[in-house]
């Protein structure tokens, strides 16, 4: 973003105050003095307060808040409707209603009401169910509910900053903004109140091209914020994917059984010394296979031998006797 100069804000009249007659005492501090009665602002204060709200408002449309634009006035009217259509932010350009902000949850069904009343409209239109003055009562609802709240219809939570275009015109806005909390950002004439702005950016509040010129170096400010808080959401999905496929599925992967090293002295219960030897020695090449042993004979061979062993026996006893 190109910083502004001092020579843009003198071509664009930003120093131009209201006539000395009209003047508010409390912004003494941001006179530079006066000319042909007319009081003439200090564009090194302007400069400081523009500073000021740019990095605020890029902080917070950084963190994905919303920023209310307030301007009512006709020549300014215009302006406001290209700062919200640029940024995509909410605005009000035409009588502030009282309670936007104290009273959002009534705001609120009001715009739920528009929604019905185009839907009726619709339908009604093409299936031709109602009367001609009947579509022309809900067009003319319609039409005002647009006109004082078509502006706001996007904004579903409370905003996290308010830019005013002469605050002495917006009294209930800014009332209501300090009400909830709501950091206001004034840009005010020498017949404002700056006390009851956060941050004040004085300059020309009835030329338009100085109030283009102020407001065009805001909305760059959000612009910059909203685009690093896309940035931000979408490394935040890229991280998100990736530790998605990165965690463990739900079945273990199957593993190569290896047996744990044996520990040095009394084998464990159920192996001898000599399967251990047997063990180790298979791998080796001229290991000396032990010899077999001859299997032992069926128990039933034992059994039928055990008559002759005791004939034999008997036999032996008589020829000793004889």
């Amino acid at each position: 973003m190109e910083p502004i100069t001092l020579q843009s804000l003198i071509d664009a009249g930003v120093h131009f105050g209201c006539r000395v007659s009209r003047w508010n005492p409390k912004m003494a501090p941001f006179i530079h003095g006066r000319r042909n009665l007319i009081h003439v602002i200090d564009l090194r204060e302007t400069l400081k307060g523009l500073i000021r709200a740019q990095n605020l408002l890029f902080h917070i449309s950084a963190e994905g808040h919303n920023v209310l634009w307030v301007g009512t006035k006709r020549q300014v009217k215009g302006v406001i409707a290209d700062a919200g259509e640029r940024t995509g932010m909410p605005i009000v350009t035409e009588r502030w209603i009282g309670g936007t902000l104290t009273n959002f949850s009534v705001i609120r069904s009001r715009l739920k009401r528009l929604e019905e009343l185009e839907a009726i409209d619709e339908a009604a239109a093409m299936e031709a169910k109602l009367t001609k003055k009947e579509l022309a009562a809900i067009r003319r609802e319609r039409r005002k509910i647009t006109r004082n709240l078509g502006g706001i219809r996007e904004m579903t939570t409370m905003p996290g900053a308010m830019v005013v275009v002469d605050p002495s015109r917006e009294t209930n806005a800014v009332r209501e903004a300090r009400k909830m909390g709501i950091v206001i950002i004034g840009l005010l004439d020498t017949d404002c109140d700056p006390t009851r702005v956060d941050i004040v950016i004085p300059g020309n509040d009835d030329a338009l091209k100085a109030v283009r010129l102020l407001v065009d170096q805001l909305v760059k400010s959000v612009e910059e914020g909203c685009a690093q808080h896309r940035d931000q959401m979408a490394t935040m999905g890229v991280a998100e994917k990736r530790e998605h496929a990165l965690e463990p599925a739900d079945e273990p992967r199957p593993t190569r059984h290896r047996p744990l090293p044996r520990p040095k002295g009394r084998p464990p219960r159920g192996e001898s010394d000599d399967d251990d030897a047997l063990d180790s020695d298979d791998d080796a090449p001229d290991a000396i296979q032990p010899e077999p042993r001859p299997a032992s004979p069926p128990l039933s061979e034992v059994a039928a031998d055990e008559p002759n062993a005791v004939e034999v026996t008997s036999e032996s006893a008589d020829d000793k006797s004889s």
